[in-house]
């Protein structure tokens, strides 16, 4: 199997999956992955991840031009910023999910950590995570405010909007990005709990450990 052909077929299931979990729903969301050439597979605009075909999903020229497949998601510029800034990243997904589009419009969330340390695996698989300001969909100023991070985070939240994490491959994206909406899950359930959370030094060991921002 080419690496092109299964990376459509990856994207595909991974869609399905979490359309059927509920991390995604109608034709919302998106998914890319970058070839070994520098060429994207993106999910195509208007798509339902719950029905991908992998023959039409989009497929980017590294000069930002369609070669095959349906249009492809107007959030193009969005992933793009992501490949240009974060040396490794194979893969970005990017959702609407429930619990983390709460917590992007809550006042006391924090802007420059939007996850408290609750767990030792958000740190692990999220770093810090910043919260971005709205921007209407598909504004390539969304791409200009990943590119402001200057690579510094793998994870972002869009207000009023939703999440956006890059992986080394889409494996990793997903994997993130459940971590993610888990993890602004358990920060609302523990709102005005006084939960414990990881000490500083518990979470720079984690950080050093498995090389993530914080």
């Amino acid at each position: 199997m080419s690496e092109e052909t299964k990376a459509r077929d990856g994207i595909a299931r991974w869609a399905k999956s979490m359309f059927d979990r509920g991390l995604t729903n109608g034709s919302s969301g998106n998914i890319s992955v970058r070839l070994s050439d520098g060429r994207l597979l993106v999910t195509p605009t208007g798509s339902s991840m719950g029905f991908i075909d992998p023959g039409r999903i989009s497929l980017i020229d590294t000069s930002g031009q369609l070669v095959s497949g349906d249009a492809p998601t107007k959030e193009i510029p969005l992933h793009s910023a992501f490949y240009e800034t974060r040396h490794g990243a194979g893969a970005v997904v990017h959702l609407h999910s429930c619990h983390s589009v709460v917590l992007s419009v809550l006042p006391e969330t924090d802007p420059d950590n939007v996850i408290p340390p609750i767990t030792a695996y958000s740190v692990m698989k999220l770093g810090r995570v910043k919260l971005l300001p709205y921007f209407m969909p598909g504004d390539p100023a969304m791409g200009d405010a990943v590119r402001g991070l200057l690579g510094k985070r793998s994870a972002v939240l869009l207000a009023n909007h939703g999440p956006v994490v890059c992986g080394k491959d889409l494996d990793a994206a997903v994997y993130a990005m459940e971590e993610l909406e888990e993890a602004a899950k358990l920060t609302l359930l523990c709102r005005g709990l006084s939960p414990t959370l990881l000490t500083q030094a518990q979470v720079s060991d984690l950080a050093e450990r498995f090389d993530v921002s914080w």
